[in-house]
């Protein structure tokens, strides 16, 4: 792992106990109920059948006698009285936070004549370990003069920013015409059932003078890279610095992104997420941290965090972590590094990284660069630990096996990949992931297959040099997972 403190020995509700102490003592000062949920680490996924679970509309009153607003929930569908008791009482609590969430900057507002719309999204951990994802749309009102924004906030369980980006365009339509048009619309979408992978659901709307409309929401084909679009974490930084982005990442170090724009923030967290598939990011993940609770900026374990600008001050005198500034023309990009993100990759294996990226093209579709990109981070994992089911020695039939790290290590071909191999596999994230190998060897996914794609491609080359393969995997073959040459080297 880095030199962070060692999150691996501590339990996910003791290392969450430590690190928000603090913030909820402070938080509890201020409201009596002391139940607010917080986004945590990784939780278990659970089965989707509808689209979410609730719509809430949050607006910000203004506090009697004061200059200052709140946020406070002003419509809510369905109503908590629809739900059942133990259902009504779990939401309750979460209510409390997303108000937080749809408003991280606290109360410091004004009245605006003029507020662009952003979307973006967070994570709630429940008691239980589950997780959901609110998906939020700020915008200003439809109305003359000066008024405040207004959040809709939309909780579910599914992971799928896109599909929620275009729900909230009909959520938003319907807003202009009147807020009792929104109910029929959500109501047909709570009812349909959640499309499977590359399939499409239709949903029957009704609008005054337009007539019943048939809206089409698709599920992207790749349901692991549903939640994301890598567009903006290549318009904010360079191909190199998404390079060192990435080795801090793997290495689970403490990362704070910088933005003023909430959408900026959750989408490039949510894309660096995405480039350590096949494996899972197990620490503190807040795509936008609220005022209130800025100190988790000083927790000694690994998180990735979304921090709005306007508090760089209350970040930068923290030290061995990277701080990255997203804004479009930042004097420097990494405003404070640990020094060494340049040199945690191996050298060669950043070279064919950086060659993928650049075939990336500026007319494609959001499919079709997450396919690069992923493609691409893909292929580092697979050169890198692609070998290690060679290495789960002792499984029988539903006996589970045992990892043998060393021989793991040896076996990668260069003494670089060596190096590189020997830290990762420190990390909880690595962990996690050769426990789920070794309770179950004969696992099928999309990283598998490739694998597997590759061992038969490298039996084959050496077939036709006349050389006896090797019983382990090595190098990725530089054609398998990269685009066609001959696109020009452009980023988005």
């Amino acid at each position: 792992m880095s030199n962070e403190v060692d999150a691996g020995d501590y339990g996910p509700m003791k290392r969450l106990s430590t690190m928000f102490s603090t913030l909820q003592d402070k938080f509890h000062r201020d409201r009596s109920d002391r139940d607010l949920t917080l986004p945590q680490p990784t939780a278990p996924a659970l089965a989707v059948t509808s689209f979410f679970e609730y719509l809430v509309v949050v607006s910000l009153g203004k506090k009697r006698g004061q200059g200052t607003y709140e946020p406070q929930i002003t419509y809510q569908f369905p109503k908590l009285a629809n739900m059942e008791l133990s259902q009504r009482e779990e939401e309750e609590k979460s209510l409390k936070a997303i108000l937080l969430f749809c408003f991280p900057e606290g109360v410091n507002w004004a009245p605006l004549t003029e507020y662009p719309s952003e979307t973006f999204s967070f994570v709630l951990t429940e008691v239980d370990g589950s997780r959901k994802n609110g998906y939020c749309r700020r915008l200003l009102p439809h109305g003359k003069g000066a008024r405040a924004p207004e959040a809709y906030c939309i909780i579910s369980r599914v992971a799928c920013f896109g599909l929620f980006s275009k729900i909230f365009d009909e959520v938003e339509k319907r807003r202009q015409i009147s807020m009792a048009m929104i109910y029929p619309f959500m109501q047909s979408l709570r009812e349909a059932p959640f499309p499977a992978p590359g399939n499409t659901v239709k949903i029957k709307s009704f609008i005054p003078e337009s007539g019943t409309e048939i809206i089409s929401l698709t599920r992207p084909l790749d349901s692991w890279l549903e939640h994301v679009d890598f567009r903006t974490l290549f318009h904010c930084l360079t191909n190199e610095e998404v390079l060192k982005v990435f080795a801090s990442t793997v290495l689970e170090r403490r990362i704070i992104f910088m933005a003023e724009e909430l959408s900026t923030l959750s989408q490039v967290l949510h894309a660096v997420a995405a480039l350590l598939y096949p494996f899972t990011w197990q620490h503190t993940f807040i795509s936008i941290v609220p005022s209130v609770l800025i100190d988790v900026v000083m927790a000694p374990t690994p998180y990735l965090l979304g921090v709005q600008r306007s508090k760089l001050d209350d970040v930068t005198d923290q030290s061995d972590m990277l701080i990255v500034d997203l804004t479009e023309g930042a004097e420097r990009t990494f405003i404070t590094c640990i020094g060494d993100e340049s040199t945690i990759l191996p050298e060669k294996l950043q070279e064919e990284l950086l060659q993928a990226l650049c075939c990336r093209r500026d007319n494609s579709t959001s499919e079709e660069l997450n396919k690069v990109v992923s493609e691409a981070f893909l292929s580092f994992f697979v050169k890198t630990v692609g070998h290690f089911s060679s290495h789960v020695k002792g499984s029988s039939g539903r006996q589970p096996g045992v990892f043998q790290k060393k021989s793991f290590c040896k076996a990668s071909e260069h003494k670089a990949s060596q190096h590189f191999v020997k830290r990762f596999i420190q990390t909880q994230m690595f962990d996690i992931f050769i426990q789920e190998v070794e309770r179950r060897p004969t696992q099928e996914g999309f990283f598998h297959k490739k694998i597997a794609e590759y061992q038969e491609s490298k039996k084959k080359e050496k077939a036709m040099r006349g050389e006896r393969p090797k019983p382990h995997l090595a190098a990725f073959p530089s054609s398998s997972l990269l685009p066609a040459t001959g696109t020009n080297c452009k980023n988005l």
